[in-house]
Formats: C-alpha cells, structure tokens, sequence
C-alpha cells in the first residue's frame, strides 16, 4: 500500500514508519525535522513541511491509499495554542482535494465513542485531562472532531498510557465499559494496531479503546 504518516518522528509515529517499511508498504512521511527520522529505505519518502503548508500536505497525501496520523498534543504545560486544531483541519481538507478517504488516527477516552458506556477510565481520563492538562485536552478533542465530523473513512485508536517495550501482538480493543480495556499499551502495539487498520473493517467510523 502507499501511505502517509503525519507525526513519523514520535515514538508511535517512528514506530508506524518502521513497521509498515518492514511489512513492505510505500511510506511518505511528512515530517517537520527529517534529522528526527534516523530512517532510510528505498521504500522511504521524507517530506519536510509544516502543516500550516497546505500545498504541500496535499502533494503529501495524494494518491495515497490511506493517511496514518501519529500526531498529539504536546503535554508540556508551557505550551501555548493550539496548532494540531489547524494542522488536522490541513490534513482533512487535502485528504478531500485528493480523494483519498481513508484516515487512521490516536486519541485517548477524553475523546468519546457513542459505543462507550460507563467506566472508570471513561471517568478519570478526562477528569485528569480538563483537570491538570487542560490546553492539551481542549487540543486533542478538537482535533479529533474535524475528523469524526468530516466525510473521511475514520478510525481513531483512543489509549491512554503508552509505554515503551517490544511488540507484544496482543492488543486488546473495544469500546468502555462494554469490552476488558485496561490502561497500558505498548507504542509497538499502537503501532501495528493502526497499520492493521488500513485493511480492517471492523472499526470503521469508531473510535476503539485499546490495550495490551
């Protein structure tokens, strides 16, 4: 398959590139410091943008067969504004200019599925968000609902504690409250998840709860 990783030097990120080079997919990763993705293969093409650039988040995304978005929002409480908002609005407007409909994102349970029903980390998740991290959760909800509004074929992987490790290949997912989703997942683990979103259908405009 081709396709076009936004967000390729963060730790999922990095680890969706590696993954889907190895399975022997075409990658484009868009990224902003190329110097960050210490990666070079045949089957590798690093763009260098900002996603404030439209046209080239277009060229980026064209012809693609699915877009893999790894971008979050920064949790350093220095932080002001909130770019992802803009930059995801790029990605969704060049998707629709290119046709191409299917996008592949990350969340946490701050973000609601209609599936959800009551549970604890649905509690606590954005109760800590709104709480302690208020910009970033403010950010990532509005980032995700210009995806989950717009016409895009959508999955967003919602998680709530990544942690670094090898690839267990057990990964847990369903919806709060309904289905055993438990807090930690390895960045692996997200990462082969949201590749196999690129040939499942199971999770089609949902936004899944997963875990290790």
């Amino acid at each position: 398959m081709k396709l076009t990783v936004f967000g390729g030097t963060g730790g999922v990120g990095r680890e969706v590139v590696t993954q889907a080079l190895d399975a022997g997919h075409d990658v484009r990763a868009y990224v902003r410091n190329p110097a960050k993705l210490d990666l070079t293969h045949p089957n590798l093409t690093v763009i260098t943008g900002e996603l404030t650039d439209r046209k080239a988040v277009q060229r980026a995304v064209g012809s693609a067969d699915a877009v893999i978005s790894a971008l979050g929002p920064s949790l350093d409480r220095r932080a002001t504004g909130m770019p992802l908002v803009d930059g995801t609005r790029t990605i969704v407007e060049a998707m629709q200019a290119e046709g191409v409909e299917r996008y592949i994102g990350m969340a946490t349970p701050s973000l609601r599925d209609p599936r959800d029903t009551r549970s604890l980390l649905g509690f606590i998740v954005p109760f800590m968000g709104r709480t302690f991290l208020s910009r970033a959760y403010r950010e990532l909800l509005a980032m995700s609902r210009l995806v989950t509004d717009s016409p895009l074929d959508w999955t967003i992987a919602r998680f709530t504690r990544p942690t670094d490790g090898a690839r267990t290949g057990i990964v847990r997912a369903g919806y709060l409250g309904r289905d055993r989703i438990r807090a930690s997942i390895t960045r692996a683990d997200i990462a082969t998840f949201l590749l196999d979103q690129t040939t499942d259908s199971r999770f089609h405009r949902a936004a899944p709860a997963i875990s290790n």
